[in-house]
């Protein structure tokens, strides 16, 4: 191998400073160097203003071609690689660094003026010497994890010490509390967990179709749109995941998101056998009333507010036309709506249905 990269250079000047480029991170890697020293290298190499950011911790370091910190930029922000800039203007490379098919940062060249021959074969190199620097001095900052390891944490079967091992595997400290949440999502699982856990550790993995972030802190305000999420509340890994997905269960369109703590005494329903719900008599009116998406949504709305003009406010309706709805499906359910008991009869009806199937998405 060696000797066609010899022949090769000897064809081509480019594919020789390619070949050199290489060698010298390769160099690099050997020496265990830090990021601090990979980005002054890189400098040196490029002799120009190199910088390197970790989107997980937002450090960030750049550095001249002399080896001392850079000043603060002037120059506009980093273009891709691809673009052209005169040599009056200030122009930037940048390249992701990826590690386990992640975004966990960039590196880029602060070159002012047109971007270099070599510039590209640089960054490349320089990108993955940054992904396998932070992965050598990790744990690595990414979200996304082995599935395997994050089965071993959650699992019923798993040990304490095998627990332990996984979670000091991932980056969590043995001190650390650690919270589960079960997700289905159209998100991307590590923007997720890196939204709801900004301030680390994180890690997120999908395990059939659920996917499950363990995280030392949730904030459940910041889920985006388009995601479910239980959170399970045990201190236990393995009973906070049984937890999450017992919450994640009910989950709908108005409450994406469920703490298993505030369920309550209405976890229960989980636990009733779908033969049984199936053959209760109002789950099976609720069945009926569901063919059609406005009563549901009527009946969905009532049951919420407990009130029929914060049912129409939710609807965008006038509480008249609520009134009628509300009157057809109290003849079809069987239950008066307007006492309290029929409205707890009509709720508690609701939830275990849609406990028989929790991929339905009403």
């Amino acid at each position: 191998m060696e000797a066609l990269a010899v022949r090769l250079s000897g064809l081509d000047p480019y594919v020789d400073g390619v070949i050199r480029v290489v060698a010298f991170y390769d160099t690099l890697m050997r020496r265990r160097v830090d990021l601090a020293a990979l980005t002054r290298a890189s400098a040196g190499l490029a002799e120009c203003v190199a910088g390197i950011r970790l989107h997980g911790t937002g450090r960030v370091i750049r550095v001249a071609p002399d080896g001392r910190e850079a000043a603060a930029p002037t120059a506009p922000a980093p273009a891709p690689l691809s673009a052209s800039a005169s040599a009056s203007a200030s122009a930037s490379a940048t390249v992701a660094i990826v590690l386990d098919d992640e975004e966990i940062g960039t590196v880029w060249l602060e070159r002012p003026g047109p971007p270099g021959p070599l510039d590209e074969a640089l960054l490349e190199r320089f990108a993955l010497a940054a992904a396998a620097v932070a992965e050598r001095y990790g744990p690595a900052r990414t979200t996304m994890a082995d599935p395997a390891l994050v089965e071993l944490v959650i699992s019923p079967d798993t040990d304490e010490a095998g627990r332990a091992r996984a979670l000091r595997l991932l980056g969590f400290a043995a001190d650390l509390p650690v919270r589960v949440v079960a997700v289905r999502t159209q998100v991307p699982l590590d923007q997720v967990g890196g939204l709801v856990c900004p301030a680390r550790p994180v890690k997120a993995a999908l395990l059939a179709d659920v996917g499950v972030i363990l995280a030392t802190t949730v904030d459940r305000d910041r889920f985006p749109a388009g995601v479910r999420a239980g959170i399970g509340a045990a201190e236990s890994p393995d009973r906070s995941w049984r937890e999450a997905r017992t919450a994640l269960r009910f989950t709908t369109p108005r409450r994406p998101v469920v703490d298993f703590e505030g369920l309550g005494a209405l976890a229960l329903l989980a636990e009733i056998p779908q033969d049984a719900s199936r053959d209760n008599a109002d789950v099976a009116a609720v069945a009926r009333i569901a063919a059609n998406r406005e009563d549901l949504e009527t009946l969905d709305a009532y049951c919420a507010t407990g009130s029929l003009r914060r049912a129409a406010d939710l609807l965008h309706l006038h509480h008249s036309s609520v009134a009628r709805r509300l009157e057809l499906i109290a003849k079809a359910l069987g239950i008066e709506l307007t006492e309290p008991a029929g409205l707890v009869r009509a709720g508690l009806a609701l939830t275990a249905w849609r406990l028989l199937d929790d991929r339905r998405p009403t």
